[in-house]
């Protein structure tokens, strides 16, 4: 057999984490006295938790200590005589704050807590703990009344998150079909107390927002104490209703309670009786109301036509509607008379033109060539046209033309012209 290596020819541990590789890791065992060293080394602290589980033993109490927030928790073990110094009996549920030392059990590889004392966390600390939330979200905007959304006048599906087999379901269910019979709803039964109430109803409320059939959410829940209602008033539940894109109404406790989700809804209902009557419109109501409306758009339209008829019987009974040619009378006789008058007018025009025509032709006539000639004068001419004015313009023996008042003849010169 080949010799054993000796122990110095071993690689050395490393001493930080940080320094471990691949060929130098740590053990388990190093590792788990590692981190019961660190944790020996923190000091007691006080830690807010809610309650999930409690099992008692003759001198040990074993609970469960949860984050109402997220889905984490711790183990805490208290003696009993701690836990019966409590002002009153420990319920799962409720909300405490715990002294303990943290501690590192390295064969289970698990830590939990050593609890000294445990309070529980007064109803005064609760609310003053809800108002510094509910400025803050307010201060971010989430009870801003313009991003509330109306409720549908009829929706086609309600979705409903409310507990399992609850007074609130039948309130919402019943008052919402009384009102209006053919309603629908998509329920989903959840914890609306207790550590998973939170988890539970912001998962309802984002399926039910997924659907794309559900038109509007309900959240109801009975009346209780202000332990009991917490979830909804938790951050992680105003969230998801605040993202909700679903109108969503908050119907929780009875008139006097006002979780913070009355705030974030769109629309705050004072009990589950009064959501089944906000989601839906009463149908007997809506039935008198269309009535009403058809009478009333009866009456009117009987009114209307009755105003129309009168009207029509007020044009019929006019004079220019009885004797349609009556509108037409005065106007015939101005054109009558016009063209009377331009007829007038027009004959005195042509009979003045007439005499002045006569005139000028009697004029033309004295003045003419011809009426010289009718009273016995002659024209003579040269054979080329030129008119005789002078003896001398004549040859002897030259043939003249002689235009008298009816005709004209030739004449010959006869003899010598003077000189």
């Amino acid at each position: 057999m080949p010799p054993r290596p000796a122990p110095s020819a071993l690689p050395a541990v490393p001493a930080k984490a940080a320094d471990t590789t691949a060929e130098a890791p740590w053990p388990v065992r190093l590792l788990s006295a590692k981190i019961v060293d660190y944790v020996d080394k923190m000091s007691p602290l006080w830690v807010e938790g809610q309650v999930v589980q409690l099992q008692r033993r003759d001198r040990t109490a074993y609970l469960v200590l949860r984050d109402p927030e997220v889905d984490m928790s711790l183990s805490v073990t208290i003696s009993i005589h701690a836990l019966n110094a409590m002002p009153g009996p420990l319920v799962e549920g409720a909300r405490v704050v715990v002294q303990a030392k943290p501690t590192f059990w390295p064969r289970r590889g698990t830590l939990q807590l050593d609890a000294r004392q445990i309070r529980p966390v007064g109803v005064g600390d609760l609310l003053a703990r809800l108002e510094i939330l509910k400025g803050r979200l307010a201060a971010e905007g989430l009870f801003d009344p313009a991003r509330k959304r109306r409720l549908p006048f009829l929706p086609r599906l309600v979705g409903l998150v409310t507990g399992r087999d609850s007074a609130a379901e039948r309130d919402v269910v019943e008052n919402a079909r009384r009102r209006w019979p053919a309603v629908r709803f998509e329920i989903r039964e959840v914890a609306v107390q207790g550590p998973q109430a939170v988890a539970e109803v912001a998962a309802a409320v984002a399926e039910l927002d997924g659907d794309p059939a559900v038109d509007v959410i309900v959240v109801a829940r009975g009346g209780g104490s202000v332990e009991e209602l917490l979830p909804f008033s938790n951050e992680t539940l105003l969230r998801a209703v605040a993202a909700a894109v679903t109108p969503v109404v908050s119907a929780i406790g009875h008139e006097v309670d006002i979780p913070l989700l009355d705030f974030v809804a769109d629309v705050r209902a004072s009990t589950p009786t009064d959501a089944g009557k906000l989601v839906v419109p009463d149908a007997a109501h809506e039935r008198e109301r269309a009535t009403a409306l058809q009478a009333r758009a009866g009456r009117a339209l009987a009114h209307r036509l009755a105003a129309e008829r009168r009207l029509l019987v007020a044009h019929r009974t006019r004079a220019v509607m009885t004797d349609p040619t009556a509108l037409f009378v005065p106007h015939r006789r101005q054109v009558e008379a016009l063209r009377l008058r331009g007829r007038d007018r027009l004959t005195a025009r042509l009979d003045r033109e007439g005499d002045r025509i006569l005139h000028l032709h009697a004029q033309v006539r004295a003045l003419s060539p011809q009426s010289t000639l009718d009273r016995g004068y002659a024209v003579v001419s040269h054979p080329d046209g030129r008119v005789v004015r002078d003896r001398t313009e004549v040859e002897s023996d030259e043939l003249l033309r002689v235009r008298v008042a009816r005709g004209d003849f030739g004449v010959r010169v006869v003899g010598q012209p003077p000189a």
